[in-house]
């Protein structure tokens, strides 16, 4: 049960990204948005899932469909590391920068948010 928890979950995922990688590449072609919001967005459901899903909802789906399929089929760090690689290569490097501190420092801010420690 849980590879097709995985299976649907990762399906759903991809579609997600696909769908916003459609939407948000068309109006921003110098900076990789598409990839920042998924990115983004993932570790925030990421992060909810953790927390609630071990405080609250005590399911054995939340890992295998949410974290692992869903999360997992929704951000990619290959597509980071790419869009990072070409724009080190356009020799873009202050918005090689900002793109890998708006997306490392508030993804794990996420988590934070989420957690316990408030």
């Amino acid at each position: 049960m849980n590879y097709l928890m995985v299976f649907v979950g990762g399906g759903i995922g991809s579609v997600m990204r696909f769908g916003v990688g459609k939407v948000f590449s068309k109006y921003f072609t110098q900076f990789p948005l598409s990839t920042l919001i998924s990115n983004l967005a993932a570790c925030l459901i990421f992060a909810i899932a953790i927390y609630y899903g071990s405080k609250e909802l005590k399911n054995e789906w939340i890992t295998p469909f949410l974290i692992v399929g869903l999360c997992g089929g929704f951000s990619t760090f290959s597509t980071f590391s790419f869009e990072n690689f070409q724009l080190f290569h356009q020799g873009n490097y202050t918005l090689l920068l900002l793109n890998i501190l708006i997306s490392i420092i508030p993804g794990i801010l996420c988590f934070y948010l989420v957690s316990d420690k408030l």
